[in-house]
């Protein structure tokens, strides 16, 4: 009976750290984004307006990764390793869209750790066998964006997407990111943290701000790690299960 207690204890503990993080991770996103967006509401010099928000975003992350488990320490640094470069290629080189003030903010890397971390908890609050429906709702609107030619791109991102529902190993997780990712993109670029090019560099694609189907590129990225860390993991394993020579 004890044992019974304690594990519920143990549940509810977990369920509302989950949800604490949650909402930090949603708050700290949308008030995040705004306050680089607008400076505070005029309050800060322009070119101050991102550095709470880096020292804010930054010190979570921090937080996060003192008081946490190994395996997700692991998570956070293959997220960091992934996020950076390919923001720097999207941004810098590819030109598919552009920060507010130029150069990628200093927060970015951490708040992409923030939306897989909810990614993640929402795909926990589904069956894997809902992850392929939940992705219906976007097929109209694909269709749409394609028809009225505005967002041509849609369509081969739609297929990414489905793919990686399919036959990645944490389909849900890529149907929760799919919208996630929709929702804060709609919220940076109504704010003015970024701006999607309308035509596709190299490759005669256009594609609206945000494209409808941005959360392909988070799939991609979440895909890369989850293989790392299980990768990482499993050689981890190896090597403390070696049998030591007499």
């Amino acid at each position: 009976m004890a044992l019974e207690y304690n594990a519920k204890q143990y549940h509810q503990a977990s369920s509302g750290l989950i949800m604490s993080r949650s909402w930090l991770y949603s708050l700290t996103i949308v008030i995040g984004l705004w306050f680089s967006a607008t400076a505070c509401g005029g309050l800060l010099p322009d070119n101050l307006a991102e550095w709470p928000v880096n020292i804010w975003c930054w010190g979570v992350f921090g937080y996060i990764y003192k008081s946490t488990n190994r395996k997700e320490r692991i998570e956070m640094l293959t997220v960091l390793a992934f996020a950076t470069p390919m923001e720097l290629f999207f941004s810098e080189v590819w030109k598919i869209y552009e920060y507010q003030r130029g150069l990628m903010p200093i927060f970015v890397p951490a708040g992409h750790y923030f939306l897989f971390d909810l990614g993640r908890t929402m795909a926990n609050k589904f069956d894997t066998k809902l992850a392929m429906p939940i992705l219906i709702p976007f097929i109209p609107m694909v269709a749409f964006g394609v028809w009225e030619g505005t967002d041509t791109s849609a369509i081969f991102l739609l297929i990414l997407v489905i793919l990686f529902t399919k036959y990645g190993p944490q389909p849900c997780l890529y149907a929760s990111m799919a919208w996630a990712a929709l929702a804060m993109e709609i919220v940076g670029t109504q704010l003015g943290n970024w701006t999607w090019a309308n035509e596709v560099p190299w490759t005669g694609l256009t594609a609206w701000n945000p494209p409808l189907l941005v959360g392909a590129f988070y799939c991609l990225g979440d895909l890369l790690v989850n293989m790392t860390v299980v990768r990482f993991e499993a050689v981890s394993y190896t090597h403390l299960t070696l049998p030591t020579k007499a």
